[in-house]
């Protein structure tokens, strides 16, 4: 009778062992997908400001010719707005297909990736 209950103490002291451990496991993934997913938006953020300082200057140089084509400075600049308010409306209006599914989407791929751990690592 004693061995069983030495028996079962062993079975719960490991059970418990293996929730904690598998819990520890829950965690770190959770973290790791968690990184990976601001790590991917913030390398885009970057990308996306660099572009977006780019267009700036594409979009000035854009409003001084079209100004000087149409004789005054404020109307080429006019001629670039009205083009962004274009813009602006087609993407309000196409938001959720342009914007948020692609956006969700990435962020999907990314939580559900899952990592390739190399087992077969030898000792040099």
């Amino acid at each position: 009778m004693e061995k069983l209950a030495t028996n079962i103490e062993l079975l719960f002291k490991k059970a418990k062992t293996f929730a904690e451990i598998n819990l520890e496991l829950i965690k770190l993934n959770a973290v790791d997908k968690v990184a990976d997913v601001i790590s991917s938006l913030l390398a885009r953020l970057l990308v996306i400001m660099v572009v977006a300082m780019f267009l700036l200057f594409i979009n000035i140089t854009l409003g001084l010719y079209l100004g000087e084509v149409l004789g005054k400075d404020y109307l080429g600049f006019l001629a670039v707005s009205g083009i962004y308010l274009v813009l602006a409306l087609l993407f309000h209006f196409r938001r959720d297909q342009v914007v948020k599914v692609p956006l969700t989407n990435v962020i999907i791929a990314k939580l559900l990736k899952t990592k390739i751990v190399d087992t077969n690592l030898k000792d040099n």
